[in-house]
């Protein structure tokens, strides 16, 4: 009986430590799983959990690896998270002045290739799920399957919703006589400018995405719900989820539910309605 009391109290202890170590991790800040890639003439820093396939996880605008973390524990059970900061974002420093959703494209395709990845399945988050599209369109053999939240494909009043333009046009005016003097300021300001300026992406270069596709937004998204509708139209292999009760974060504010249905569709054969 003792013996009995014994192992349960050293199982219980293996389970908190397990727990306290996994509660540990700081994601986007985890030298274990941390490594630097020399890519297009800048050092993209990535994480990366798990092992099976290779799955991309590409962040929005301002942001960082840490947006995923209520995502890449579930994933990384079964798949290769592959996390990473976009250029100009988080430990992903980039001094250049120009800031394109082609440029970070084409980083996350080269970075495939450093890491000797044919193809990979893609989440992507905002300004992520506008470069998850691009990737799709730029280079499809990249890419098998995407889910793309909060996306939009033009800067306007049309696609974000007008609150948030009308506060991004202030935004612009009050700064745009500004002398951007630290490095800091003058990243931000790239980021800013990225959404400010793009994407310009016409509904008819979508077509050029073939793989299956999953476009997601919240139904209070900043993204104004028919333009997400346009996006999974226009886009032949595709299924549309408009998350009820839900904002911008889709994947944050519905995180089980986000990632059992993104998981689901990467796992099941897509079929056309």
């Amino acid at each position: 009986m003792m013996l009995k009391k014994l192992l349960l109290i050293v199982l219980v202890c293996q389970a908190f430590i397990a727990c306290s170590q996994q509660k540990s991790i700081v994601y986007g800040d985890n030298a274990a799983a941390g490594k630097y890639y020399d890519v297009r003439g800048i050092k993209l820093y990535t994480e990366v959990y798990g092992k099976g396939k290779p799955l991309l996880m590409i962040h929005g605008n301002g942001g960082s690896i840490n947006a995923f973390e209520k995502n890449i524990p579930y994933f990384a059970k079964k798949y290769k998270v592959i996390a990473v900061d976009s250029r100009a974002h988080g430990k992903s420093t980039d001094p250049r002045d120009s800031l394109t959703f082609e440029m970070m494209a084409d980083d996350f395709a080269a970075l495939l290739d450093v890491m000797h990845i044919d193809s990979a399945y893609v989440i992507g988050w905002s300004d992520g799920g506008i470069n998850a599209l691009v990737m799709a369109m730029r280079h499809p053999e990249k890419v098998i399957k995407l889910a793309s939240t909060g996306a939009n494909l033009w800067p306007d009043s049309t696609a974000l919703i007008p609150s948030l333009w009308k506060d991004m046009e202030k935004e612009y005016a009050d700064k745009k006589d500004y002398h951007f003097a630290t490095s800091k300021e003058k990243n931000d300001r790239k980021i800013f400018m990225l959404d400010y300026k793009e994407p310009n992406i016409k509904l008819s270069a979508l077509k050029a995405i073939k793989c299956p596709s999953l476009i997601i937004a919240g139904d209070h998204d900043l993204i104004v719900t028919t333009h997400t509708v346009q996006i999974a139209e226009n886009i032949s292999n595709s299924y549309l989820w408009i998350l009820p009760n839900s904002g911008h974060g889709t994947l944050v504010e519905h995180a089980d539910e986000f990632n059992k249905k993104v998981d689901e569709f990467f796992e099941q054969p897509f079929h056309k309605h």
